[in-house]
């Protein structure tokens, strides 16, 4: 049983193993939005139907919001690319390398954007939009 389980985690593509990690960093984004955004606008209203507009804006809720806002901007065509070249059986090369990239500027994003670094946030963004071109580009080539 340990060697089936073995074998089998042996021949899942990089690219599969980066796509399940990036579900759990959007996961754990969405809860430290969630985490930071109830004290911000209180509990009844996180409890409520929040009619109007009272997400958190300022200070560590609102850049944990607008944080997991951008991930969520990105990842569909991070989730796109990645299937494709799995799909296609184009795994390794540079599309692994561009994943590696969008996966480790995303992660590095984060904590830079909670922080409020915006010149190096920006590098961060910058290069997971790298990664997602060089991604694109190994599919379609």
């Amino acid at each position: 049983m340990e060697t089936e389980i073995a074998a089998t985690f042996a021949a899942t593509p990089t690219e599969l193993t980066l796509l399940g990690w990036s579900v759990i960093l959007g996961l754990v984004m969405l809860a430290v939005h969630i985490v930071t955004a109830i004290p911000a606008i209180g509990p009844k209203t996180a409890a409520s139907a929040r009619e109007g507009d009272p997400r958190p804006t300022a200070g560590l809720a609102g850049r944990a919001r607008r944080a997991f806002t951008n991930y969520m901007e990105t990842y569909p065509f991070f989730a796109a690319a990645i299937l494709g070249l799995i799909v296609s059986g184009q795994t390794g090369g540079i599309g692994l390398t561009g994943a590696q990239l969008w996966f480790w500027a995303r992660v590095a994003y984060a904590p830079i954007y909670y922080v409020g670094i915006p010149l190096i946030r920006t590098l961060a963004f910058v290069i997971s939009i790298i990664g997602l071109i060089l991604m694109v580009y190994d599919l379609l080539a």
